[in-house]
């Protein structure tokens, strides 16, 4: 569990990282765009191989499409709550957050790690040690989040303190939810897992679809979907020589 965790930490740790640039850079939008495009392509690769592909190969199709469709429905519910009380626009850059409430953003931030955390913790389970991908997968989506969001907090009028002590939360929130997802799951049965790792998958793709490619589009442009490609294709490639 402690490995686990700590390769959870590492990719909650592009989290603060991210936090920084967004912090010192400002709200750049253009950049902070086509970084979430690269990041979002990465994370596609990692969900569909990494997750999804490993679930099919230990469950099969009914445990792909049940946990890719509990996934996605618990992340719409979890995020509809937070949207209702103030948490809709936690990963904007313009300072959109300045009317929403501050613990709807950080619940709201919690539940974007948590799918994602739980994957690493799940990568562990075979025995070959954790999927580099996937964690790759995941810091690399972190940065550019926390940048925007980051970079939108301040904007807002959030102190750094409060902006830095968020995003802090969450990395070691993303430690606790991959032991959780390693430690829960050591002696679970295949189809159990394959469920785990589709309800992951379908979370992080919702999340992907609902936040991060929409803001990627309205401030990278055109570019973006070559970026996306890009992050893709670095990812299924690292997948490959692990």
């Amino acid at each position: 569990m402690l490995e686990a965790a700590f390769w959870g930490f590492v990719g909650g740790f592009a989290l603060l990282v991210g936090a920084v640039l967004g912090l010192r850079l400002g709200a750049r939008q253009r950049l902070i765009g086509l970084v979430m495009a690269f990041g979002s392509g990465v994370l596609i690769s990692a969900l569909a191989f990494e997750l999804t592909a490993e679930a099919f190969d230990q469950g099969g199709t009914d445990a792909v499409a049940i946990g890719l469709a509990a996934g996605a429905l618990a992340f719409f519910a979890g995020d509809w709550v937070v949207d209702r009380r103030g948490g809709e626009h936690r990963k904007r850059s313009g300072g959109e957050q300045s009317g929403g409430s501050g613990a709807a953003i950080v619940v709201g931030a919690m539940l974007d790690g948590v799918p994602e955390s739980m994957a690493i913790g799940i990568s562990l389970l075979g025995g070959q040690g954790v999927s580099a991908a996937v964690v790759a997968a995941v810091f690399l989506s972190n940065v550019p989040e926390s940048m925007s969001a980051a970079a939108g907090l301040r904007t807002a009028g959030r102190s750094v303190r409060w902006i830095m002590g968020l995003w802090l939360g969450v990395a070691l929130l993303s430690a606790l939810a991959a032991a959780l997802g390693y430690g829960l799951l050591g002696g679970a049965s295949a189809d159990a897992k394959a469920f785990i790792q589709a309800f992951a998958a379908g979370a992080i793709l919702t999340m992907l679809a609902d936040t991060m490619m929409p803001e990627a589009f309205e401030h990278g442009g055109r570019t973006v979907g070559l970026l996306t490609v890009i992050g893709f294709a670095g990812a299924f490639l690292l997948s490959t020589i692990e």
